[in-house]
């Protein structure tokens, strides 16, 4: 068991941060703060680079934490955060990937969860340390600030969609 949520911890951990280096360099095929900041704004978010920075920040911390097993339940609740934001911007277009949709963030919210429940197993620095293992409610707790703060940055940070133009009306009213 052990080793299959090592490789579990790895595989999600390393993309995240790996997403996350995406978004503030040219590193691993991303195009550069400047890119990040245009992505932000063309999904419609406040902030330039700023907004990337800290989300390219959150996503290589929590990423790292998660794939390390280091205070596990914290690094969960990072994933869980910035995956939140990815899937309501994602989710105009459904859940399929294919069509852009919500599916690869649900899966690691949902993997970070996972990994919150389980704990990092042995081979994880939070064994190393004595830390843990950590009681069920801190997935809960994982899920519900991870998911809040991602709402929540949404909310703060989104600019709504103009309104469609006005015609005026016809027939002398």
């Amino acid at each position: 068991m052990d080793t299959g949520i090592l490789i579990l911890r790895l595989l999600v951990g390393l993309l995240v941060a790996g997403h996350g280096v995406q978004k503030v360099s040219s590193h691993l095929g991303g195009r550069g703060l400047e890119g990040g900041t245009e992505e932000f704004r063309a999904d419609g978010f406040r902030g330039g680079a700023l907004t990337a920075l800290a989300a390219g920040g959150g996503q290589i911390g929590s990423g790292l934490l998660l794939a390390a097993g280091l205070l596990t339940p914290l690094a969960a609740t990072g994933v869980v955060g910035v995956m939140t934001v990815a899937l309501t911007v994602k989710w105009r277009h459904g859940l399929w990937v294919q069509n852009d949709g919500y599916e690869y963030p649900l899966v690691l919210i949902g993997t970070a969860v996972a990994l919150a429940a389980t704990g990092p197993g042995a081979w994880s620095l939070d064994a190393a340390l004595g830390l843990g293992p950590y009681p069920l409610w801190w997935a809960a707790l994982a899920l519900l600030a991870g998911a809040g703060s991602g709402l929540l940055t949404r909310l703060v940070l989104h600019r709504p969609a103009p309104a469609a133009p006005r015609t005026a009306a016809r027939g002398g009213h």
